[in-house]
């Protein structure tokens, strides 16, 4: 009888999971990644789902780590994905996106992560207040649906894209619904075409990332004279090419002129790295001004010499 009462005094003094605190709780499970989050910890008992749903838990869904199966074909999306990595994705977005209640303020998918034009209009309905968007490749989104992606993220801040044919659709929608947009990020070349329509729609531009690229001349002096509220401007391991007349070929510049720092002494940070020793110019060049971050180190991809754009 003795022992059985000090059993019992034991196990009354024992704290069960559930009783944890749920400040605790939201702290441990921030040590946790996605893929254990929605494992079905929330299932466990009303305490850990509460915990689960907790904004902090939240900000940021970060899909970077996850990646298509795909294969490359000749026409288009040009990538076909399996459907299991379909599926995978489907599961992830809806388990995660139900656990945060319209929380997501940061939403970052991996440069080989290839997105449905179903999969982001579902996202984009359940996390209107997105602020920042990092979604490198649009194969398998159609206009129709990022311009209707675009349209329910009134505050967004901040996106991380491709280059793309047409860039005054989406250039367009963000101007008309995006009144705080401020950064721009274009993982690929930025031609004329792509600066003649930032300076159409987004003329208010701040900061404006183009790394690791090819650059024309005449492109980065449009952009130089035409966003007169840019204050940050990244052209850090770019190839910069100068047009020649016919039948002279386009010559690659070494060194950027007096007149184009002129023009970018007004920014704050004009960012440039043109050195034959560094590693990543080395890399741009070696791609031929596209860099294939596949072929490098994992996480390569998400840095940037602007703080706010750097994963």
């Amino acid at each position: 009888m003795w022992k059985a009462s000090i059993m019992e005094d034991c196990d009354s003094n024992i704290r069960r999971w559930e009783d944890l605190d749920t400040d605790i709780l939201v702290k441990i499970f921030q040590l946790l990644d996605i893929f254990d989050l929605t494992s079905g910890i929330a299932h466990v008992c009303s305490a850990w789902r509460l915990a689960c749903c907790d904004p902090l838990l939240w900000k940021t869904l970060d899909l970077s780590m996850l990646r298509s199966n795909f294969i490359k074909i000749p026409l288009e999306p040009f990538v076909y994905v399996d459907g299991r990595s379909d599926r995978t994705l489907t599961r992830l977005l809806k388990i995660s996106l139900s656990l945060g209640r319209q929380s997501i303020l940061t939403l970052i998918f991996h440069f080989n992560l290839y997105v449905s034009d179903e999969q982001l209009t579902y996202t984009a309905q359940r996390c209107p207040k997105l602020k920042r968007l990092v979604l490198p490749a649009w194969n398998r989104i159609k206009i129709t649906g990022m311009c209707k992606a675009i349209r329910g993220w009134n505050e967004l801040e901040s996106l991380t894209m491709p280059c793309i044919a047409n860039p005054p659709y989406i250039l367009e929608e963000i101007s008309m619904h995006c009144k705080n947009f401020s950064e721009l990020k274009i993982m690929g070349p930025c031609d004329i075409y792509f600066a003649s329509s930032l300076a159409a729609f987004l003329p208010k531009l701040k900061v404006l990332s183009l790394r690791c690229s090819t650059l024309y001349k005449d492109v980065l002096i449009l952009i130089l004279d035409s966003l007169q509220h840019l204050e940050v401007l990244n052209i850090s391991h770019c190839i910069l090419m100068e047009v020649a007349p016919p039948p002279n070929y386009n010559r690659i510049i070494k060194e950027i002129d007096l007149s184009i720092r002129q023009k970018a002494s007004r920014l704050r940070q004009f960012l440039t790295c043109m050195d034959g020793t560094c590693i990543m110019c080395q890399r741009t060049s070696a791609d031929e001004g596209l860099v294939r971050w596949y072929k490098y180190e994992e996480g390569l991809w998400k840095r940037d010499e602007v703080r706010s754009l750097s994963l």
